[in-house]
């Protein structure tokens, strides 16, 4: 099978291969939009129907994302198959359902029906995946999608969620959608599903298999993760910017970090029970202890892990020595947290994957993912966040902005090699060493009664 990018021209006839590129035109217009001519749908915004939403006449839908916007930030898992989407009311001063392109009038509506039984599903629209390449107009086509997960409760598919933005609330929805096992859409069957037959003889058996109630989940699990450099650090300039306000206001005061880094971990897991973050003095190579919980929450097994803060520059990235450091110091049955402003470079990154060094990296990109999903997604609200729960000692020297302005920041500075001493050791073959004294402990942090 071809995977060479289809050109504008061709665009027509096309079939929708998974992960295959769709050129723009080049006029500079938005008639280069690819997506128009590969379907009969419009040319801007994130919902695309073939239909009307308030007339129910909508045949098919396209979903296009950006996939870097980070107030909403749209999430394809592609080792499970589930797709996140933020619905269309992402300002405030509409009704949920009240929307320019009546987006979440329509997801309200598919997802009831795909709720139903069989013959209701039959009439919800096929919903096809689009996603920014970052070359001009060019796309890619992510996939094929149904309304809802295997992995989640009918509730929990499509869900109202409330956001404040300059002082003002507002509610979204947040869909979930499956991406189906389906490497090619074939032409004839958009041609079908169009003519009002989405059932009919080339209907793809996924599809078939969903209106029957079975999903068929894309599951394309990663043999070995390794995130390069650019999937570490925020793709977004707003994103960049936020890591660069943490980073300025902790750089003076780095051992603070420690705190910040375990709230971090707290919001991200609600299964983390309790973090102890350790004095300077005591931590024996380790910024925080605490447990975390595996199993009902009627009768939990506990594992002891131990976190690692390093509050770099976003251009420096954390390497071998750093990463043994850690490593050295767990015990048995014990995992680590490595979280860091900056990201792990490419050899430390691929030596604890390799040789299975339990180690969970929270890197920049993580960071404000994590912070964004508890509703902190401005620099402002960083700077209020930071001040309020990690205040700093009085001092002329600190200042949240340094260094260099976050608008001045790009990926290209991210792109550079990180700096390797040359007496370096490799993670590779790093023992543990007994456990240290650490009985001494600062802060405890403990999770709001819901997450234990």
């Amino acid at each position: 099978m071809s995977t060479d990018p289809i050109e504008f021209d061709q665009l027509r006839d096309a079939h929708l291969t998974i992960d295959r590129v769709y050129r723009g035109g080049s006029r500079g217009t938005t008639a280069d939009d690819p997506i128009q001519r590969l379907l009969p749908v419009g040319n801007q915004g994130g919902f695309r129907p073939a239909g009307s939403p308030l007339q129910r006449t909508v045949k098919l839908c396209v979903l296009y994302t950006s996939g870097v916007e980070s107030d909403w930030p749209d999430h394809l898992d592609t080792t499970s198959g589930d797709f996140s989407y933020f619905g269309d009311n992402r300002r405030p001063g509409s009704q949920l359902l009240s929307t320019r392109r009546n987006g979440n009038f329509l997801l309200q509506d598919v997802f009831g029906r795909a709720n139903a039984d069989a013959l209701q599903r039959a009439t919800v629209p096929p919903f096809f995946l689009f996603q920014k390449n970052g070359v001009g107009r060019d796309v890619i086509f992510r996939g094929l999608l149904a309304p809802g997960s295997p992995r989640l409760a009918p509730e929990e598919e499509l869900v109202a969620v409330w956001r404040t933005t300059e002082g003002s609330r507002f509610q979204n929805y947040r869909a979930h959608f499956t991406v189906l096992d389906l490497p090619v859409v074939r032409r004839e069957w958009i041609l079908d599903i169009l003519s009002g037959d989405s059932l009919g003889p080339e209907c793809p058996e996924v599809w078939r298999r969903w209106v029957n109630g079975v999903f068929t989940p894309l599951e394309a699990p990663r043999s070995l993760t390794v995130r390069s450099r650019h999937e570490q650090i925020p793709a977004s300039q707003a994103g960049r910017s936020i890591v660069q306000v943490i980073w300025g206001y902790f750089t003076d005061a780095p051992h603070r970090f420690e705190g910040f880094a375990a709230d971090l971990w707290l919001m991200s897991d609600s299964r983390v029970s309790s973090i102890d973050v350790t004095r300077p003095s005591r931590d024996g190579g380790r910024d925080a202890t605490g447990e975390y919980l595996i199993g009902p929450r009627s009768d939990p097994v506990k594992i002891d892990f131990a976190l690692e803060a390093k509050c770099y520059a976003i251009t420096n990235g954390v390497g071998v020595r750093e990463v043994s450091r850690l490593i050295s110091r767990l015990r048995a049955r014990q995992f680590g947290i490595l979280v860091t402003t900056s990201y792990l470079a490419d050899q430390a990154y691929q030596e604890i994957r390799e040789d299975g060094h339990p180690i969970v990296v929270i890197a920049a990109r993580d960071i404000v993912d994590i912070l964004s999903s508890v509703g902190i997604r401005t620099e402002g609200e960083v700077r209020t966040y930071l001040r309020t729960n990690h205040p700093l000692p009085v001092s002329p020297q600190i200042s949240i902005d340094r260094a260099f302005s976050p608008t001045d920041l790009t990926l290209a500075d991210v792109s550079k090699e990180p700096f390797q001493p040359a007496s370096e050791s490799r993670i590779r073959g790093a023992e543990p060493s007994p456990d240290p004294l650490c009985d001494d402990v600062g802060l405890v942090l403990q999770p709001s009664s819901d997450q234990v």
